[in-house]
């Protein structure tokens, strides 16, 4: 028995991979194809077992209407509506055409094409567009580090009580505890963790999946 979590080997974590459910083709002709064609984007795709894991939330959870902020090429989009029902909705924001290009091309390989609405341009004024009442079960945010906060305080309100947020990046790749960084990118990160923990409305936890993954609940 132990208090603190495992330290992964890249040998520990590909069988951590290993014992879970393979990822299939289409995931895999992604990953290929978003390496090849964005070899500078390295690090903006969710790993295997992120993927999985984010599938069996939605599941479980029963999410039927879901949000994503920042869709990239569309790995994690894939496995947010695989988790959804047939008539789920996922609502995906991003700024890039060429990036989503890319992801149109994979939902309709996926089969999941019909349950995902893109929507491009700034996140943050695109959610200030939509009603402001509860709509959401499940969302995700994967985009501008620096932005997370604003995109939380739109998040929040407009999700159904019981509805589930999952933050990526949490960790900054171990940055968030030196002292001596203080780049954009990673402060932004220390004020979403700051914030979470200030806020009542939710309760969280940052979990060591990836480079940090918070989930949190909407109480």
């Amino acid at each position: 028995m132990t208090r603190t979590t495992e330290s992964l080997t890249p040998e520990l974590y590909e069988y951590l991979v290993a014992q879970g459910t393979p990822v299939d083709g289409v995931l895999a002709d992604l990953v290929e194809e978003t390496a090849r064609l964005f070899p500078e984007s390295k690090g903006m795709q969710i790993g295997p077992e992120q993927g999985t894991f984010t599938t069996l939330l939605t599941r479980i959870s029963g999410a039927r209407d879901a949000v994503e902020i920042g869709t990239f090429t569309g790995y994690s989009s894939i496995c947010l509506a695989r988790g959804l029902p047939e008539d789920g909705t996922l609502l995906a924001l991003d700024v890039s055409d060429e990036w989503t290009s890319v992801a149109r091309r994979y939902w309709e390989r996926a089969g999941v094409a019909d349950r995902i609405t893109l929507r491009l341009g700034p996140a943050l004024e695109t959610l200030r567009s939509l009603p402001a009442e509860a709509r959401f079960d499940l969302a995700f945010i994967d985009a501008d580090k620096e932005g997370y906060v604003d995109y939380w305080e739109e998040l929040v309100p407009r999700m159904r009580a019981g509805g589930i947020l999952l933050a990526d990046n949490t960790l900054s790749h171990g940055r968030v505890v030196d002292g001596a960084d203080t780049t954009a990118r990673v402060q932004g990160i220390r004020d979403f963790n700051a914030r979470l923990v200030a806020d009542d409305r939710v309760t969280q936890v940052l979990l060591p999946i990836g480079d940090g993954l918070t989930l949190a609940r909407k109480n």
